[in-house]
């Protein structure tokens, strides 16, 4: 298959490296140009569980994105603030038959998609993956993860399932699910507990873990983030929705690992997702008459980081 990853950071070079492993012919689509001159140069390097490869991948700047080339299969990995400028650049890549999954952080991008692509070639879905970047080239990838997907589109189950076929085949461990908006909420809820508390704190999952406010800090963002779902039809199970995210506190899985908010704005002096995540739900809260404070003081907290790291 052919496959275009829009945004190679961390998780993208993980798909891509997988998906290029897997036997796909494969393009990562970046705008970060030190990381592009890198991959060029000297290949996507990664640290794999602990064994160090390379794995020979082209790759892009989104500005000179190809004309000519259609692909059948666009994976969104760009940052959500950052979503419509990348489908604007890779539109010479959309033909009819191309689908389009989107496993971005956070709620609602599928309103900014649709401007690009018709409904029935969207699939959303959501990653528990996790991935970091050492520098400009070279991922650390490590442990195991899962992806879950839908279709858009009335009647493109089929599809769906064919799609997670398709990234299983290269290790991604997708499967269809008949009720995504459930499964990005529960990831939305890993998102907004352990970005936002992590790059504040500048810990990684089980140092936070490891602090006495920890488990009260989480139960009240899930019940915050519950409450707006529940407005939406979604009901969480919110007692295993808590339980799910303090598997990220477990130092001998994923609990060293630093989220992507924290190496966005800690390590690489970059503007968070953080209006995608917590500060959805805040949005969403107003919107619903639902009281969201955590959430709420989370995102004020994180963009006043921002600003005191002059974040760009």
């Amino acid at each position: 298959m052919k496959i275009a990853i829009a945004g190679a950071g961390a998780m993208g070079s993980r798909f891509g490296l997988m998906l290029k492993q897997g036997g796909n012919d494969v393009l990562l689509i970046d705008g970060w140009q030190e990381h592009i001159n890198a991959i060029k140069e000297n290949g996507l390097k990664a640290n794999y569980n602990g064994e160090e490869i390379t794995v020979k991948v082209p790759i892009v700047n989104q500005n000179e994105v190809p004309t000519g080339e259609q692909f059948d299969l666009i994976i969104l990995f760009t940052k959500a603030m950052q979503l419509e400028k990348m489908l604007q650049d890779v539109k010479p890549l959309i033909a009819d038959h191309t689908e389009v999954l989107c496993l971005l952080n956070g709620i609602g991008h599928e309103d900014v998609i649709e401007k690009f692509v018709p409904m029935e070639k969207i699939f959303i879905g959501n990653t528990m993956w996790t991935a970091g970047l050492e520098g400009p080239g070279k991922a650390k990838l490590f442990g195991s993860g899962s992806v879950k997907l839908q279709n858009l589109g009335i009647g493109q189950e089929e599809s769906a399932k064919k799609l997670a076929e398709t990234l299983s085949a290269s290790g991604l461990n997708a499967k269809y699910s008949d009720n995504i908006h459930y499964s990005i909420y529960r990831k939305a809820c890993v998102n907004g507990t352990m970005n936002g508390l992590c790059t504040i704190l500048d810990v990684n999952m089980a140092g936070l873990g490891a602090t006495k406010p920890a488990h009260d800090m989480v139960v009240t963002i899930v019940n915050e983030f519950a409450a707006v779902a529940a407005k939406e039809n979604v009901n969480l199970d919110i007692s295993e929705v808590i339980e799910h995210v303090e598997t990220c506190f477990d130092p001998t899985t994923i609990g060293m690992h630093f989220p992507s908010m924290h190496q966005d704005l800690i390590k690489n002096n970059r503007l968070t997702e953080i209006d995608y995540i917590n500060g959805a739900i805040s949005r969403k809260g107003k919107k619903y008459g639902v009281v969201t404070p955590y959430c709420d003081f989370l995102t004020q907290l994180v963009h006043s980081k921002e600003e005191i790291l002059g974040a760009k």
